[in-house]
């Protein structure tokens, strides 16, 4: 069966052939197949299914069919809008909740290195925009699961903010389609609620500017040892510096839901 280059792919290449995906095998894929087998047994929609190897070593998923991002700019008004917000924070919430009875492997790895501690989740660790499948108004899913890691539920859904909302600098968010940025604080809100957030949001925004931060320094040390995904991310690591910058700034009122 002839294989089809899927769009996007900025770390790893993907390609379909009919209902499956190949794409190249890391050191933790054999836990984050363990974590999507997990999931479908709890019932969580929206994960692509692990199908073992092929012969050439790749990792085969189920195909999540709908609509991506892939390599357009600015963004699908899809992006934008508040009912689609509220399914990635519902969805969060399930994958989060589900995660939170996994049991890793003895030998379990992840791409962070990160161990899972009492009180973390695995996380999906980049459900942003151009890892999204819309099927019409429906999310249908998130794919590219290769760096879901264990950390607190703030980490995952704090870079899902950042992105989704997004809390990106102005001229940036603006690039890929969002020119409101007097709704970031609404829109953050929203994301919360639908999550069903209970900590305390003035303490969020932190969690959002060590989260960026920390990625930023990921991909210049990967890149500083060769790594070409990394190289070809180094743009996003400088947006990543930029936007913890622009977030610290954010005034109180900012994190702090109206009634």
């Amino acid at each position: 069966m002839s294989e089809q280059t899927l769009p996007g792919g900025n770390t790893t290449g993907a390609v379909r052939a009919g209902n499956v995906v190949h794409k190249p095998a890391a050191p933790w894929t054999p836990s984050v197949h363990a974590l999507l087998r997990h999931l479908e047994q709890a019932g969580v929609e929206g994960v692509p299914r692990p199908l073992g190897f092929d012969d050439q070593g790749r990792q085969m998923l189920s195909y999540l069919p709908g609509e991506v991002i892939g390599g357009r700019q600015p963004w699908p008004a899809w992006v934008y809008r508040d009912d689609t917000l509220e399914q990635v924070g519902r969805w969060l919430r399930r994958v989060h909740d589900a995660s939170a009875t996994f049991v890793p492997p003895p030998d379990a790895r992840w791409f962070t290195g990160d161990k899972l501690q009492p009180g973390m989740v695995i996380g999906h660790q980049d459900a942003a925009p151009y890892n999204a499948v819309m099927d019409g108004d429906r999310l249908a899913g998130f794919f590219d699961w290769d760096t879901a890691s264990p950390s607190p539920r703030e980490v995952d859904l704090g870079f899902s903010a950042l992105l989704w909302v997004p809390l990106t600098p102005v001229a940036a968010a603006e690039l890929v389609g969002h020119d409101r940025p007097e709704e970031r604080s609404r829109r953050l809100h929203l994301l919360l609620d639908a999550y069903g957030y209970e900590g305390d949001r003035l303490a969020f925004g932190p969690v959002i500017v060590a989260r960026a931060r920390r990625q930023a320094a990921v991909i210049r040390e990967m890149a500083e040892a060769g790594d070409p995904a990394a190289t070809a991310l180094l743009p996003i690591a400088g947006l990543l510096q930029k936007s913890a910058a622009e977030v610290e700034l954010l005034p109180p009122s900012f994190w702090v839901a109206l009634a």
